[in-house]
């Protein structure tokens, strides 16, 4: 893990997303590759973490750039895990929404509220926000 990289540019291909949501076990819709290059190219902003040419983590932000960025897709490949890895995605992704007056927000399920209330978020009615300065 000597070789990590942190970027926003989208992959040439998505096979390596695909290969990262089968190594979390998220692909539970069956989602194809031309899916994923979908979802990602449409999100707002996306953090895509390399380990030299590996993907092994990602994040997203879905947004309306002006009020609301839902932060969501944050996972890290299980064989990276507890290795500072999605902490970075998570302040990047903050950062690109603070930095753009954006309040972000997302969900998750309980067990992960301590987490996440460690980079800054807090509990409200059904998910999670970060309260900014606009």
């Amino acid at each position: 893990m000597q070789n990590l990289s942190y970027t926003s540019q989208h992959p040439v291909g998505f096979s390596q997303v695909l290969s990262l949501y089968e190594a979390l076990s998220w692909n539970s819709l069956n989602l194809s590759t031309g899916d994923l290059k979908k979802m990602c190219r449409q999100s707002w902003y996306v953090v895509y973490a390399y380990d030299t040419e590996n993907l092994v983590g990602m994040g997203r932000v879905i947004s309306d750039g002006v009020i609301t960025g839902v932060i969501c897709g944050v996972g890290v490949h299980p064989d990276y895990q507890s290795a500072g890895i999605g902490t970075e995605i998570m302040k990047r992704l903050s950062s690109h929404c603070e930095k753009n007056g954006v309040i972000p927000q997302l969900m998750c399920v309980e067990s992960l509220e301590p987490y996440y209330e460690k980079l800054g978020f807090e509990k409200f009615t059904i998910g999670m926000r970060k309260n900014i300065v606009r």
